[in-house]
């Protein structure tokens, strides 16, 4: 008997509905609108809710937030948290789980309340995974970057080690608020931000949304996203089109793989190289100013390859400039730095490089085997745009190949 190996053994399988919406909504913060006060699953919760702000919005609408509550008699704590990327961290996510404890937070019944940017509502989200185990919350994304992208999610992440995102969940909130005129007092750096994202969209599936881009994403821009006046800026449908295929195009793509069991996803063009890139160059980039830089830097990968025409490549570099979206950066025109973003990617993407690539405006493919000169190639285009038109950059592909 003591060669032998006792062994049992339980296999337990199971299974986990998810589900969570994303409304439009108008005049949020009127007290006669009940948006705000509705539960994940309808009614109106129990106990102290801890709405969680950015500074930005505390300053822009804090007062109105505060009315909002006290004329709808609901109990509610504050807290405020900066809303910077330096401040995606860990030690913001024990400031808002410090917070929960103070208030007395209920397991379900008093969802917290995210009000401003990414960077809060990633904190919060993650804050939200570990709290009890995971409390549900409602997001409101205030900036266009917030609306389009991280209002989709299902994931939530902090800068760790030097890596952006390097820790997180997967929790989406049962509840996600978008009102468009939130866009009003938001800085128009901030915007073309958003339309990185955006932008990165239309690139790898929807060439009518690049067409927008094209015709309409500065007036957007100059516009801030808010109806027209009579004669001023684009129409109204046309914000509202641009928003909605932008989330639309997003949701299609991370529902069939929402826990991203497939390493092949569209939606990670644009952030193959520039994660590193992003976090090197902090606080000098945004985070949609380095997808789109990405976005330019994948083309000219496209380009070298013949995927991609000159024609199609100065019109991407054209509408990303249009927009106010510098298309290159020197540190994409390092090599070396360029080639440990990837080595860090293909480890995120369990040993592949699952590199989106365009095969047209609008349609993309994977590739797995781009090389180290295909690497300096594309670095060396991007050192020639920067300074130049998109006319002269877009001539200077072949080159690239």
């Amino acid at each position: 008997m003591s060669g032998t190996t006792r062994q049992q053994s339980w296999k337990i399988q199971t299974e986990l509905p998810v589900e969570y919406e994303i409304v439009e909504t108008h005049d949020l913060l009127n007290p006669g609108n009940p948006d705000l006060l509705t539960v994940p699953g309808g009614g109106r919760g129990t106990g102290t809710r801890l709405v969680i702000l950015d500074h930005s919005v505390d300053e822009l609408y804090g007062a109105k937030i505060r009315t909002y509550f006290s004329e709808n008699d609901v109990p509610v704590d504050y807290l405020t948290l900066p809303g910077s990327e330096e401040n995606k961290s860990i030690e913001r996510v024990l400031e808002v789980v410090n917070k929960l404890n103070e208030v007395g937070t209920n397991r379900l019944s008093s969802p917290p309340i995210v009000i401003g940017g990414g960077v809060v509502a990633d904190v919060v989200g993650l804050a939200a995974s570990l709290y009890r185990r995971g409390i549900p919350f409602v997001r409101v994304p205030t900036t266009l970057l917030g609306q389009v992208d991280v209002s989709v999610a299902a994931k939530s992440g902090i800068n760790y080690g030097g890596y952006r995102n390097r820790l997180g969940a997967y929790t989406p909130p049962p509840r996600t608020l978008i009102d468009r005129s939130f866009l009003a007092t938001v800085p128009r750096r901030q915007l073309r931000n958003g339309m990185g994202e955006i932008f990165k969209m239309a690139l790898i599936k929807d060439l009518r949304l690049f067409e927008l881009l094209e015709e309409y994403g500065a007036e957007l821009i100059e516009a801030r996203f808010q109806d027209p006046g009579p004669g001023e800026g684009p129409a109204a449908a046309v914000a509202d089109e641009v928003i909605g295929r932008a989330i639309a195009g997003m949701a299609e793509e991370l529902q069939p793989n929402l826990w991203e069991k497939d390493l092949q996803r569209s939606v990670d063009y644009g952030h193959s190289f520039s994660p590193l890139v992003e976090m090197r160059a902090l606080p000098e980039l945004l985070h949609g100013e380095a997808v789109a830089m990405d976005c330019v830097f994948s083309a000219l990968l496209a380009a070298g390859r013949g995927l991609i025409d000159d024609d199609q490549f100065t019109r991407i570099v054209a509408v990303a400039r249009r927009m106010g979206l510098a298309p290159s950066h020197p540190l994409f025109c390092d090599v070396e730095l360029v080639l440990e973003g990837l080595a860090d990617t293909v480890l995120h993407r369990d040993g592949k490089q699952n590199l989106p690539i365009l095969t047209a405006i609008g349609e993309v493919c994977f590739l797995n085997d781009v090389s180290e000169d295909e690497i300096e190639r594309a670095c060396a285009g991007m050192g020639r745009l920067l300074g130049t038109g998109a006319g002269r950059a877009g001539q200077r592909v072949g080159a690239d190949r």
